[in-house]
């Protein structure tokens, strides 16, 4: 019995001590998950911190991701743009090498522009087509250059001097620069290839004959170089080779320059073949035809003024306007015309204006166009203006007297009206037909 009651007692103070101990514990773990709290409250806000900071860096993420789009976005603009830039860049790298070979070479291509546009990327230069650059826009080498003058200076090969007379042997492109009296530059290849002569800036006189003398050839062109002025002059009484520039085989005009010729001799350009002019300014005053052709000659581009002694433009072909802008006047006597063909005229665009004593009408026009035989013979140096419903197309004087006008335009078509005053005396106004018609006018005071 007193066993069972110490036992009893035992077991009572055990149990107190437990729950002693069991309070303890649980106030602790009630510390503990306070602090176990504060802790996954301090967790949770470390983690609401690491997730606010995940959600930062996801929303850093995110801008920098966006800012990444955008900055690809801005790089695939840049992209497009480098596809610009690319071509900007070979385009500048091309100037680049232009201007370096120019630099480096001094002579190579005579192109001593200081102004090298190389470093604007926006703004490349773009090389025209005057026989200084290749489709790639780097400098072209020349088979030789030619500094002309009484003792010429020649850098290259396929060229032959002989005092003044500088005769290009064989095919290939070359460049002329400096001024010359009583010089000459002579074509003369044997194997009739393809010859390019490039005038940068020439100045040529002979007075025994052609400033430029095509003797033989396949085919050739000869260039105005971009920005530059050339001046050709011919003399004597060379009956055969009579022109400034005389050609026994086609010849091609083009340039984006301007070339200036007096035919004292005879014709400003002749050839025993074709003409053709792509582009470039021509102004030609001569004592004969300001351009001839034993056959055809072709007007694509360029602007012509043109004062003929006998006619202004003469094919014993066809003729073949198909662009530019002519200015055009004829001689004097009673059969020559400001223009001439023998065989069909095709205009199919263009401004052409003439005044001569006659005028050969285009046989095929694709508009309408207005050729008018004038009451009287009107001195040269008259004020002529052509007008086109009421609007004034040019005013020009031709050089000599003149009694029959021409007007070839895009505009000009049927219905429309045009009238035309010579030293401010008018006509009135006449109405435009289909086809090419020849209209009497009569000026009044």
């Amino acid at each position: 019995m007193k066993y069972r009651r110490i036992l009893a007692a035992l077991s009572a103070l055990s149990l107190m001590m437990t729950v002693c101990s069991c309070g303890k514990d649980d106030t602790k773990e009630k510390s503990d998950k306070s602090d176990i709290s504060a802790t996954e409250v301090t967790a949770d806000g470390e983690k609401e911190s690491k997730s606010s900071e995940k959600e930062t860096k996801s929303k850093d993420k995110k801008t920098t991701t966006k800012a990444a789009d955008k900055s690809e976005k801005s790089t695939t603009t840049t992209k497009s743009g480098e596809k610009k830039s690319d071509v900007t860049t070979t385009a500048k790298k091309n100037s680049s090498a232009a201007a370096t070979t120019a630099a480096n070479s001094g002579n190579n291509n005579g192109d001593n522009n200081s102004n090298n546009n190389s470093g604007d990327v926006s703004t490349p230069e773009v090389p025209a087509d005057d026989g200084s650059t290749n489709n790639e826009g780097e400098v072209k080498e020349y088979t030789a250059e030619v500094e002309l003058g009484s003792s010429p200076k020649v850098k290259g090969t396929n060229v032959s001097v002989s005092g003044s007379v500088v005769t290009v042997t064989a095919g290939g492109d070359f460049i002329f620069r400096g001024t010359v009296s009583d010089g000459q530059i002579c074509v003369n290849t044997a194997t009739e290839e393809k010859v390019t002569i490039v005038l940068d800036g020439v100045d040529i006189t002979n007075s025994n004959g052609p400033a430029i003398f095509i003797n033989e050839a396949k085919k050739c062109t000869i260039k105005s170089r971009e920005g530059t002025v050339n001046y050709l002059s011919d003399g004597g009484k060379d009956k055969q080779n009579n022109a400034v520039i005389f050609s026994n085989d086609t010849i091609r005009l083009k340039g984006n320059g301007e070339l200036n010729i007096n035919a004292n001799n005879a014709h400003g350009i002749s050839s025993d073949d074709d003409i053709i002019i792509d582009n470039g300014t021509y102004n030609i005053n001569s004592v004969k035809s300001g351009l001839i052709a034993h056959d055809d000659i072709t007007i694509n581009e360029g602007r012509l003024n043109i004062k003929g002694g006998t006619n202004g433009i003469k094919s014993k072909g066809t003729l073949n306007i198909n662009g530019g802008y002519s200015v055009i006047s004829g001689g004097t006597k009673e059969e020559k015309s400001s223009v001439y063909s023998e065989q069909s005229f095709n205009y199919t665009g263009g401004y052409v204006y003439a005044a001569g004593n006659k005028v050969s009408v285009p046989s095929y026009s694709e508009n309408p166009c207005v050729v008018a035989a004038l009451d009287n013979s009107y001195d040269g140096g008259s004020d002529v203006k052509l007008y086109l419903n009421g609007s004034e197309m040019i005013s020009f004087l031709p050089h000599n007297s003149f009694r029959c006008v021409m007007m070839l335009a895009p505009e000009i078509s049927s219905g429309n009206s045009f009238s035309i005053s010579v030293n401010g005396r008018g006509s009135n106004d006449i109405t435009v037909e289909d086809g090419c018609q020849q209209y009497s006018v009569q000026l009044s005071d």
